[in-house]
Protein backbone atom coordinates (compact mmCIF):
# COMPACT_ATOMS: atom_id res chain seq x y z
CA UNK A 1 0.00 0.00 0.00
CA UNK A 2 1.06 3.56 -0.74
CA UNK A 3 0.62 6.61 1.45
CA UNK A 4 -0.55 9.75 -0.30
CA UNK A 5 -0.85 13.25 1.15
CA UNK A 6 -3.54 15.29 -0.60
CA UNK A 7 -4.43 18.96 -0.34
CA UNK A 8 -8.10 19.81 -0.86
CA UNK A 9 -9.12 23.37 -1.64
CA UNK A 10 -12.37 25.16 -2.50
CA UNK A 11 -13.71 28.72 -2.65
CA UNK A 12 -16.95 28.23 -4.62
CA UNK A 13 -20.44 26.83 -4.02
CA UNK A 14 -20.37 26.18 -0.27
CA UNK A 15 -16.69 25.27 0.11
CA UNK A 16 -17.08 23.28 3.35
CA UNK A 17 -19.58 20.96 1.64
CA UNK A 18 -17.26 20.64 -1.36
CA UNK A 19 -14.41 19.54 0.93
CA UNK A 20 -16.67 16.99 2.62
CA UNK A 21 -17.80 15.63 -0.73
CA UNK A 22 -14.19 15.39 -1.91
CA UNK A 23 -13.24 13.49 1.28
CA UNK A 24 -15.92 10.89 0.54
CA UNK A 25 -14.89 10.56 -3.11
CA UNK A 26 -11.23 10.16 -2.16
CA UNK A 27 -12.15 7.41 0.31
CA UNK A 28 -14.32 5.68 -2.29
CA UNK A 29 -12.09 5.97 -5.37
CA UNK A 30 -8.50 6.40 -4.13
CA UNK A 31 -8.26 4.71 -0.75
CA UNK A 32 -8.97 4.82 2.96
CA UNK A 33 -8.49 8.23 4.56
CA UNK A 34 -6.28 7.62 7.59
CA UNK A 35 -6.04 11.16 8.92
CA UNK A 36 -7.29 14.62 8.06
CA UNK A 37 -6.31 18.07 9.24
CA UNK A 38 -8.67 20.72 10.43
CA UNK A 39 -10.10 23.01 7.76
CA UNK A 40 -8.23 26.28 7.31
CA UNK A 41 -9.28 29.55 5.71
CA UNK A 42 -6.80 31.62 3.70
CA UNK A 43 -6.99 34.55 1.32
CA UNK A 44 -6.62 33.51 -2.30
CA UNK A 45 -3.02 33.07 -3.45
CA UNK A 46 -1.86 34.45 -6.78
CA UNK A 47 -5.16 35.80 -8.16
CA UNK A 48 -6.30 37.69 -5.05
CA UNK A 49 -9.58 39.14 -6.41
CA UNK A 50 -11.75 36.19 -5.40
CA UNK A 51 -13.26 34.65 -2.24
CA UNK A 52 -11.04 33.14 0.46
CA UNK A 53 -10.17 29.46 0.14
CA UNK A 54 -10.84 26.64 2.55
CA UNK A 55 -8.08 24.02 2.59
CA UNK A 56 -7.53 20.68 4.25
CA UNK A 57 -4.87 17.96 4.07
CA UNK A 58 -5.82 14.28 3.92
CA UNK A 59 -3.54 11.29 4.37
CA UNK A 60 -4.84 8.21 2.57
CA UNK A 61 -3.57 4.74 1.78
CA UNK A 62 -3.99 3.49 -1.76
CA UNK A 63 -3.18 0.52 -3.94
CA UNK A 64 -2.96 2.91 -6.89
CA UNK A 65 0.31 4.18 -8.32
CA UNK A 66 1.06 7.89 -8.27
CA UNK A 67 0.11 8.27 -11.94
CA UNK A 68 -3.12 6.31 -11.43
CA UNK A 69 -3.88 8.52 -8.41
CA UNK A 70 -3.53 11.76 -10.38
CA UNK A 71 -5.75 10.36 -13.14
CA UNK A 72 -8.44 9.52 -10.57
CA UNK A 73 -8.06 12.98 -9.00
CA UNK A 74 -8.64 14.69 -12.34
CA UNK A 75 -11.79 12.59 -12.84
CA UNK A 76 -13.02 13.42 -9.29
CA UNK A 77 -12.50 17.13 -9.87
CA UNK A 78 -14.43 16.92 -13.14
CA UNK A 79 -17.21 14.87 -11.48
CA UNK A 80 -17.51 17.59 -8.82
CA UNK A 81 -17.92 20.26 -11.49
CA UNK A 82 -14.47 21.75 -11.78
CA UNK A 83 -13.89 23.52 -15.06
CA UNK A 84 -10.27 24.49 -15.67
CA UNK A 85 -9.98 28.04 -16.96
CA UNK A 86 -7.00 30.24 -16.07
CA UNK A 87 -4.30 29.65 -13.46
CA UNK A 88 -5.32 30.44 -9.86
CA UNK A 89 -8.98 30.92 -10.83
CA UNK A 90 -11.82 30.40 -8.32
CA UNK A 91 -12.80 26.73 -8.16
CA UNK A 92 -15.29 24.31 -6.72
CA UNK A 93 -12.55 21.85 -5.85
CA UNK A 94 -8.82 21.48 -6.26
CA UNK A 95 -7.03 18.30 -5.20
CA UNK A 96 -3.24 18.22 -5.25
CA UNK A 97 -0.85 15.39 -4.46
CA UNK A 98 1.64 16.79 -1.95
CA UNK A 99 3.59 13.59 -1.25
CA UNK A 100 3.36 10.02 -2.50
CA UNK A 101 5.26 7.83 -0.05
CA UNK A 102 8.69 9.47 -0.08
CA UNK A 103 8.89 9.28 -3.86
CA UNK A 104 10.34 11.97 -6.09
CA UNK A 105 8.46 12.07 -9.40
CA UNK A 106 9.17 14.56 -12.15
CA UNK A 107 7.16 13.90 -15.29
CA UNK A 108 5.10 16.04 -17.61
CA UNK A 109 1.90 14.77 -15.92
CA UNK A 110 3.01 14.82 -12.30
CA UNK A 111 5.54 16.41 -9.99
CA UNK A 112 5.83 14.98 -6.48
CA UNK A 113 6.55 16.36 -3.95
CA UNK A 114 4.33 19.22 -5.02
CA UNK A 115 6.82 21.76 -6.40
CA UNK A 116 5.45 24.78 -4.50
CA UNK A 117 4.32 23.29 -1.20
CA UNK A 118 7.30 24.72 0.70
CA UNK A 119 6.41 28.33 -0.23
CA UNK A 120 2.72 28.23 0.71
CA UNK A 121 1.44 28.60 4.26
CA UNK A 122 -1.99 27.27 3.30
CA UNK A 123 -0.29 23.94 2.51
CA UNK A 124 2.28 23.86 5.29
CA UNK A 125 -0.02 24.80 8.20
CA UNK A 126 -2.44 21.85 7.82
CA UNK A 127 0.44 19.57 6.82
CA UNK A 128 2.29 20.60 9.98
CA UNK A 129 -0.79 19.79 12.05
CA UNK A 130 -0.69 16.19 10.77
CA UNK A 131 2.99 15.45 10.19
CA UNK A 132 5.39 18.08 11.56
CA UNK A 133 8.31 15.64 11.51
CA UNK A 134 7.73 14.29 8.00
CA UNK A 135 10.90 14.99 6.02
CA UNK A 136 10.49 16.44 2.53
CA UNK A 137 12.28 13.87 0.35
CA UNK A 138 13.88 16.45 -1.95
CA UNK A 139 14.53 19.38 0.41
CA UNK A 140 15.56 17.16 3.38
CA UNK A 141 13.78 19.38 5.90
CA UNK A 142 10.83 18.56 8.11
CA UNK A 143 7.44 20.12 7.49
CA UNK A 144 7.89 22.08 10.72
CA UNK A 145 11.25 23.44 9.51
CA UNK A 146 9.74 24.39 6.14
CA UNK A 147 6.87 26.20 7.86
CA UNK A 148 9.26 28.21 10.04
CA UNK A 149 11.18 29.43 6.98
CA UNK A 150 8.25 29.82 4.59
CA UNK A 151 8.36 33.18 2.75
CA UNK A 152 4.54 33.31 2.39
CA UNK A 153 2.95 36.09 4.47
CA UNK A 154 -0.70 35.00 4.07
CA UNK A 155 -2.49 34.24 7.32
CA UNK A 156 -3.97 30.76 7.67
CA UNK A 157 -6.85 30.50 10.18
CA UNK A 158 -8.31 27.28 11.53
CA UNK A 159 -12.10 27.25 11.27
Amino acid sequence: MNTVYLLLGSNQQQPIQQLQRAQKLVAKKIGAVQRMSAVYKTAAWGNTHQPDFLNQVLVATTALSALQTIEVILLLEKEMGRIRTKKNAPRIIDIDILFFNKDIIDTKKLQVPHPRLHVRNFVLVPLNQLSPNFKHPALHKTIHQLLKTCPDSLTVNKI
